[in-house]
């Protein structure tokens, strides 16, 4: 696979058991600094980072005195609250050396299933980034349920690499690849260094074991595969246990790679023109030929609206001639949209009462 450094964007997910000592649930201070290292010299070579860290409860749970394993559900969103506090300013006093802001992004699967969450959180990530800024996602493990249960940490950060359109994303784990059998049971179990794609007979492959700290296993690698490959997102499993285990994948450590055959801006592109529009907006000329240059759509070069649609739903658009231009996602519901038509961005938050975005339909958002 080609070297990290030549990622557009890069999301890594962070494993519990890489952060925090298995016997004290002390955190691997050592580790984290690599990381950090790791992180600086990305970004040196142009990379937008996101990190996907687990930890907080497998830090939480040592500070309240909590058993090693099979907490209640009570216990794992307390040792998540108290932890979560700590991972955060931990993940702040070692990028600071570096220059780096961190921020906090508290997500859970849902906030990606839910259209208008899904464009919130995909906006907040995009300004994040184009601040310069290292968002740090966690799973919302104080609230969150099936999250706690079935470690989706890998799944959300598959997510994650598909809201933003990342083109790599780096599954730091304590295994070194995907196998053909658990290799702690199987001595003949071998590790594929590229998977094209994921069969039926891949999929038999894939077994639940995880360590004691982390709480998921190769099926839910194998599923957030499927979802980052089918947004364009090239996928990489590895040991993480390197103190520059960023640094050691680009340099030939053991890893399995899951390719994508559609960049992430083509994958996102049929995933909307894919959908079933909820309504409709036709446009003036201007606003067409703008959309044609690969502009975004703006209020002022809407001419009508019709249907029914909320903020995020699908919606046709649609030149003065009735041709439909394409399909995008809309910032706005029908009755906003009806009241800002015509009208220039700034006039929005006194049309409406409440300041909101200037586009009605960014262009990413949108498939022509």
């Amino acid at each position: 696979m080609a070297s990290l450094t030549t990622a557009r964007r890069l999301v890594v997910k962070i494993g519990s058991a890489l952060l925090v000592h298995r016997d004290t649930g002390d955190l691997r201070a050592d580790w984290l600094r690599g990381l950090a290292e790791d992180v600086a010299w990305l970004n040196a070579a142009g990379v937008q980072v996101v990190l996907v860290s687990s930890g907080s409860i497998a830090l939480g749970r040592g500070v309240l005195g909590l058993p090693g394993t099979d907490l209640a559900l009570e216990q794992s969103q307390a040792a998540a609250a108290v932890g979560q506090i700590r991972l955060a300013r931990a993940y702040e006093e070692v990028m600071t050396p570096h220059g780096i802001t961190t921020a906090q992004v508290l997500m859970t699967l849902e906030d990606s299933r839910d259209r208008r969450r899904y464009l919130n959180s995909r906006a907040t990530l995009e300004q994040l980034l184009s601040l310069g800024a290292l968002p740090i996602v966690n799973e919302n493990d104080t609230v969150a349920t099936d999250e706690i249960r079935f470690g989706d940490n890998d799944r959300l950060a598959a997510q994650i690499a598909a809201t933003i359109g990342a083109d790599t994303l780096v599954l730091l784990s304590d295994v070194d690849g995907f196998y053909s059998a658990n290799p702690s049971d199987d001595p003949n179990a071998t590790r594929y260094d590229v998977i094209d794609q994921i069969t039926p007979e891949i999929e038999k492959m894939a077994g639940d074991a995880g360590s004691g700290l982390s709480k998921g296993g190769m099926k839910t690698k194998l599923m957030a595969a499927k979802t980052a490959t089918a947004a364009g997102c090239a996928m990489a499993i590895c040991h993480g246990a390197a103190l520059r285990p960023l640094q050691a994948l680009d340099t030939g450590a053991n890893a399995t790679w899951f390719t994508a055959t559609l960049d992430p801006q083509a994958a996102r592109k049929r995933w909307i023109a894919a959908m079933k529009p909820l309504g409709t907006v036709t446009l003036d000329a201007g606003a067409a030929r703008a959309l044609s240059r690969g502009n975004s759509l703006l209020p002022a070069g809407v001419h009508a609206v019709h249907g029914a649609f909320g903020r995020g739903d699908p919606v046709a658009i649609s030149d003065q001639n009735g041709h439909q231009m394409g399909i995008g996602l809309s910032r706005y519901t029908a009755d906003e949209t009806k009241k800002i038509k015509g009208h220039q961005s700034a006039e929005i938050e006194g049309l409406l009462g409440y300041p909101g975005r200037a586009a009605l339909i960014h262009r990413d958002d949108m498939a022509l």
